[in-house]
């Protein structure tokens, strides 16, 4: 591609790429191939003059300018391999754009060049939109802004000011563009920050289950999905039965049930069961669309704050209307009562609120946290307690084995390859160990074990060889099953080291190995408990289902406040809803299976997305990082949220209460009034898009 370098400074390059015109759809390939060159910090592509704004890292200023005066030499539309997402906002700011610009120059040449009764003609057709809003809001009984809008329009035509009256007009319909734009625009660029994040599915081959990276998948291939794991491909179900929740997609609470015949959707997650599944759609045709549904039937979670100053607006315009009628009475001046109808309180607080929550979602996903809406956020911010369990959330959700203890004369090899066979079926961080322990010089492709039943919280059971196996807790290995250990071999049971967590291995009613898996904290684990602390947290509590003297070790070496060790997921729920009798509002974090029932009663449920894909469905909010210090963000981006709904209902209040005031003392005219309400609530509008954390730090 051929261009000309327009202007260069230290880590800048403006370029025009030699074309006649450029495409929104070319101005995204440009943007996104440029952004994936090495040393470009950001692009900007103007498609109406062909240029390209680059910024690139400055420290090896030489290098990356050569590396990206070659990317461009090489750069055609044919050869690219630019990754452009399906939406990028570009289409949806240019149409925003054109409607602006279209008002304004219609306006002017509607002033220049229509004749007078023409013009009037015209604008009496624009107010009777405006009073039809107004007649159906009376018609149901109610008095909310549009009848405002209504009165104030009409009283002004009526005394024959029809420059006040097109200017309101005027000013209403740029408020609807701008409220429609920020909102939509707010709604994608979230929604660009999600998705369903599955790279691997289970590929039915020749009656083998074969790992496979779901962009191989193809239409009619069968895949096997089982409890905890998230359906990546619309499809049909051949065989099985599970029960599905899928909330995300209709927002139904109860899981429905699915068997053969049955069509299940990409993204949603199956509770229980396992099923093979006949792909039909491989494209996750409509996820995006999914998502954005989500989205927009998440904002009725409206925190109580934001639902308070929203309704507000509207239990205000009965007061206007009185206030109007009592300047008129009082005064005998119209012009100073209709200085009350040119400014209501709706306009600003049922903007500026929603693009505060919106633009705090959209913050929070760029620092990989995803949140469902924004009374989560609200919860974060007022929580005192927060619940963390242990593997995988307060420990590294890559733990690894650090021996294999066998009993009744097994080799530790063939146990330790045997646990892998069932443990590599399902999502968590203890299974993962096991198999990649046996990865090491370990072969497990040969498939010898039944169909695998999973026993939530509990472990695996199986048919090995004949034989029945079970791995998991202790709990479920010996108390649920029975089973013992070996004759002899006591001594050797107690003597296992009880630093680790440990995985216990019975094959026929008798343990066959305990597995000692490694558990390390992470390192950031106990600053972010201290800042947790320093925000207001005042309850730090571990809860896990692993034995005494781990959860105490780690306890002490993060600096929590409590611990609950072998516990089961009906005893964190019930700690979670002793809170809630107390009065405090809990967090919840886990990333298990086993964790959902916590999830679901807390106040918010945060599930590590490395866990359980049920868990990140049940959870309110879901962290895509393994890193604690993202609760810390969380936490701040919560509070500054919070402080930024109070802010802006302070200032539109105060505002507009001024410029009402003035109206009606004759200080300042009604279009005057109009302009300044219609500027204010812009301006906290765009107030509220800005990044929290940088308005606050």
């Amino acid at each position: 591609m051929k261009c000309r370098i327009l202007h260069e400074s230290r880590g800048r390059l403006r370029v025009r790429l030699m074309q006649g015109r450029m495409t929104l759809a070319q101005a995204d390939y440009v943007e996104y191939y440029l952004k994936a060159v090495e040393g470009v910090r950001d692009v900007r592509v103007y498609d109406r003059t062909c240029d390209a704004l680059i910024l690139y890292d400055a420290d090896k200023e030489r290098k990356n300018r050569s590396r990206l005066i070659d990317a461009l030499a090489e750069f055609s539309y044919e050869m690219s391999t630019a990754v452009v997402p399906d939406h990028t906002g570009r289409e949806l700011n240019r149409e925003y754009e054109d409607k602006l610009v279209s008002m304004v120059l219609w306006r002017v040449a509607r002033k220049l060049f229509v004749p007078v009764d023409i013009r009037r003609i015209l604008h009496i057709r624009r107010a009777a939109r405006y009073m039809w809003r107004g007649m159906k809001v009376l018609g149901r009984g109610r008095l909310e802004v549009p009848v405002l809008d209504a009165v104030a329009i009409t009283t002004a035509m009526v005394r024959g000011d029809f420059d006040t009256s097109s200017s309101i007009m005027f000013l209403l319909r740029v408020g609807e563009i701008l409220e429609e734009w920020t909102h939509k625009k707010s709604v994608a660029d979230l929604a660009s920050t999600m998705s369903l994040g599955v790279d691997k599915v289970w590929m039915l081959a020749d009656g083998q289950e074969i790992l496979t990276p779901v962009g191989r998948v193809k239409a009619g291939d069968l895949i096997v999905v089982r409890t905890g794991n998230m359906i990546p491909l619309d499809g049909r179900v051949v065989s099985g039965e599970m029960t599905v929740n899928q909330s995300s997609l209709t927002g139904e609470s109860l899981p429905v049930p699915r068997s053969a015949g049955g069509y299940v959707y990409a993204g949603t997650v199956v509770e229980e069961g396992v099923c093979t599944v006949q792909v039909e759609k491989v494209s996750g045709s409509g996820k995006y669309d999914r998502i954005v549904r989500m989205i927009e039937e998440s904002e009725k979670l409206k925190s109580r704050t934001e639902d308070k100053a929203s309704h507000l607006a509207d239990h205000l315009v009965p007061y206007s209307l009185a206030g109007t009628i009592l300047t008129y009475l009082i005064t005998r001046n119209a012009t100073r009562a209709i200085s009350i109808l040119m400014v209501d309180f709706s306009c600003a607080l049922k903007l500026s609120m929603p693009l505060a929550v919106l633009s705090a979602m959209r913050e929070a996903g760029n620092h990989d946290i995803a949140v469902k809406g924004g009374v989560f956020m609200e919860n974060v911010s007022e929580a005192k307690t927060i619940v963390f369990d242990k593997t995988g959330t307060l420990t590294h959700a890559t733990p690894k084995v650090r021996m294999v203890v066998p009993f009744g004369g097994n080799d530790e090899h063939e146990m330790l390859r045997i646990a892998a066979c069932l443990e590599e079926h399902y999502p968590h961080s203890m299974a993962r160990a096991v198999v990649e322990a046996a990865k090491a010089g370990l072969p497990h492709d040969d498939e010898r074990h039944s169909k695998v039943e999973y026993v939530v919280a509990h472990g695996i059971a199986s048919i090995v060889d004949g034989k029945k196996v079970i791995i998991g807790s202790r709990h479920f290995v010996f108390e649920d099953e029975g089973c013992k250990v070996p004759r002899g071999e006591k001594r050797k049971f107690n003597s296992i080291p009880s630093e680790y967590s440990h995985l216990y291995l019975a094959i026929d009613g008798k343990l066959a190995a305990v597995i000692c898996i490694e558990d390390p904290i992470k390192a950031e684990a106990p600053q972010v408990v201290r800042s947790l602390h320093a925000l207001g947290i005042d309850r730090v509590v571990m809860m896990t289902g692993d034995n005494r003297n781990t959860a105490e070790s780690v306890a002490a070496l993060i600096g929590l406040d409590e611990v609950f060790a072998e516990v089961l997921p009906e005893d964190k729920a019930a700690f979670i809803k002793s809170e809630h009798d107390a009065g405090r509002k809990v967090i919840m974090v886990g990333d298990g299976v086993n964790d959902t029932p916590a999830l679901s009663e807390a106040d918010v449920g945060i599930a590590i997305s490395d866990g359980a894909a049920i868990a990140r469905e049940v959870a309110d909010i879901t962290i895509s990082v393994d890193d604690l210090r993202a609760l810390v963000m969380l936490k701040k981006l919560s509070d500054a949220l919070m402080q930024r709904i109070h802010f802006n209902y302070r200032f539109i209040m105060s505002f507009n209460t001024t410029l009402i005031l003035l109206g009606v003392a004759g200080i300042m005219p009604p279009a005057t009034s109009a302009l300044l309400h219609n500027l204010s609530t812009i301006g906290i509008s765009l107030k509220s898009m800005t990044d929290l954390i940088g308005a606050t730090e």
